[in-house]
């Protein structure tokens, strides 16, 4: 949520940033600036109210000693109206500070400079593009079509068990599947990564804090008896460790590393596109989070950056980075990089990971603050976070890239993982 204070000083700066978003602020900042205008309006006159009431107040024990009873009288029922006035005031500061708040999480996050305009996907900038392409036999089989000839995983049980975008993995689909995970929390616990194990379901405030509240698209599955909802990514319940605390500034960064399924409906994900594994209701993610100081949030951004890259490195896929543009930037974030891996049987790009830079935007949310060492006041904390790795994706072009007449070979950097060499 963006500082209310920064909105008031800032409103021409405000609508400017967010027009990168595609996003028209024109009319919520104005409605917010003209409701605390109405509040400082009602502020003047409950002060106002306020010092008349003390003033008299102070009076009618003085009135009352000089015998002057009805004066004494007449001055208690000003009170009593001045009384009932200034809890109309406060009634009216609560019905204000509500309708500015519920105008507040309609606004996105300011986007960082760097992120380069356009309005989707096609306007997304490369920034790095790395290992080769390899040169699969005209007869290579998607992933899906080598799941089911190796018996890796089962779509069609999925669906019979609880719907499409649910697979079951099988034998060394699930061999692999767990190999993955564990490479990756390895990896993150290796750069300094505290492990936690989440829960899969959070509350309303959580989802809220992180920013996935209020549920704008309908991606959230939501347990209606117990009004929770499924995770649709490990960086909610992890960021939310922190929420409503004060962390001291030697500390930062706290770094968070996590395994978790994540569950997203994909509402009007339909098409060739979203085959096998290429966009599931369920799947298996780590993701890593970090809660850094201000001033180092954007070098923090970078060593993340850096992490996501080696893990592709080391599994060998050819791999590009890409910086989202103002209208494929998600709600919260300031900026993201996303990393997409290449899939030689399909030809085409699959994106793996996001890592974001969600500058103090989350943390006003969560009431996430910390104090410099001899400092009474508190600043917000910058929260970061990024996939190291989505599963689907990965394994998909791990698949389609590695298969061969004899098999499909099991990048080195796995074997000690998953105990064998081919999947044959």
């Amino acid at each position: 949520m963006l500082n209310l204070k920064f909105i008031q000083d800032n409103p021409d700066l405000v609508i400017e940033k967010l027009k990168r978003k595609n996003f028209e602020a024109a009319g919520i900042v104005g409605e917010i600036i003209d409701l605390y205008g109405e509040k400082n309006k009602l502020q003047g006159q409950a002060d106002q109210a306020k010092a008349e009431m003390n003033k008299i107040s102070k009076e009618i024990g003085l009135l009352f000693r000089e015998g002057k009873k009805e004066e004494a009288n007449a001055a208690k029922e000003r009170t009593s109206e001045l009384k009932e006035n200034i809890k109309q005031f406060d009634q009216q500061f609560s019905a204000i500070e509500e309708q500015v708040n519920e105008l507040l999480v309609l606004l996105p996050n300011l986007p960082h400079d760097t992120v380069p305009q356009g309005k989707g996907e096609e306007d997304n900038e490369v920034v790095t593009s790395a290992g080769e392409i390899p040169a699969l036999d005209e007869n290579a089989l998607p992933h899906w079509e080598l799941a089911q000839k190796y018996n890796l995983i089962d779509f069609e049980l999925g669906v019979k068990l609880t719907g499409a975008g649910f697979p079951v993995y099988r034998g060394k689909g699930s061999q692999l599947q767990r190999a993955l995970i564990n490479f990756f929390l390895d990896e993150a616990r290796k750069a300094g990564y505290e492990e936690v194990q989440p829960p899969l379901l959070v509350n309303e405030a959580s989802g809220f804090g992180t920013g996935q509240l209020p549920d704008k698209e309908g991606q959230m599955y939501h347990v209606a008896a117990d009004n929770l909802y499924l995770i649709p990514t490990a960086e909610v319940p992890v960021t939310n460790i922190y929420r409503d605390v004060i962390l001291d500034a030697k500390d930062l960064p706290y770094k968070n590393t996590a395994y978790s399924a994540c569950f997203r409906r994909e509402a009007g994900s339909y098409g060739k596109d979203v085959r096998g594994l290429n966009r599931l209701h369920q799947f298996d993610k780590v993701e890593i989070v970090q809660i850094a100081h201000p001033e180092k949030s954007y070098k923090v951004l970078d060593e993340m950056v850096k992490h996501v890259a080696s893990l592709v490195e080391k599994l060998e896929l050819p791999y590009r980075i890409l910086r989202l543009c103002g209208g494929d930037i998600s709600f919260t974030s300031a900026l993201t990089f996303d990393f997409e891996v290449y899939s030689a049987a399909q030809k085409k790009w699959l994106e793996v990971s996001s890592v974001s830079n969600f500058e103090s935007f989350q943390a006003n949310r969560l009431k996430l603050r910390f104090r410099e060492e001899g400092v009474k006041k508190t600043q917000l904390a910058h929260t970061l976070n990024g996939s190291a790795l989505a599963l689907p994706r990965i394994v998909a072009a791990l698949l389609e890239n590695n298969q061969t007449s004899k098999g499909i070979k099991i990048p080195k950097v796995l074997v000690p993982y998953t105990g064998f060499e081919i999947i044959d």
